[in-house]
């Protein structure tokens, strides 16, 4: 009889356990940006924030920064717009292309948001030296670029 190895249980596994960290802090702090009272996600404040440190990129751009697919930052942008948090545009250079800016009000609702932000960083990471926290971003950044150039080989292949 063949032998078939065994796998371990999902709470012992690293990514489970880093996925589940990622959603547990994502809901944490999506209730804390709530309170605002600003109708704006967690991943929409991410696209204006985007845009506020970077207002020329385009909307490919945002995509790749904030890790979503093109369907996705369409929707986002278009609910951002529509919420009054954005203003879309023709681009001069390249009719085919839209340019993003933000409204007065996307710009004051990244800025207010970012105490609450920053107080959410620093109560996920109470208790963390910043020697531990250095570490596991450190870690966390090889496991990425171990997949991009795992990934990388695998497209030219």
């Amino acid at each position: 009889m063949k032998k078939t190895e065994t796998i371990p249980r999902l709470e012992s596994v690293l990514f489970y356990v880093m996925e589940k960290t990622i959603k547990s802090y994502r809901q944490f702090a999506q209730r804390n940006l709530n309170s605002l009272k600003r109708d704006l996600t967690i991943d929409q404040w991410l696209v204006l924030k985007t845009l506020y440190d970077n207002p020329k990129l385009t909307q490919r751009e945002i995509a790749e920064r904030v890790f979503k697919d093109h369907a996705s930052i369409t929707r986002m942008i278009d609910l951002l717009v529509n919420k009054g948090f954005l203003e879309r545009s023709l681009n001069p250079k390249d009719r085919r292309r839209y340019a993003l800016e933000l409204t007065s009000m996307g710009k004051m609702a990244q800025q207010e948001s970012i105490p609450i932000i920053m107080e959410n960083r620093a109560t996920a990471l109470k208790g963390l030296t910043t020697e531990e926290v250095e570490t596991l971003r450190h870690l966390l950044q090889r496991i990425t670029d171990n997949c991009h150039h795992t990934h990388q080989k695998t497209k030219q292949s």
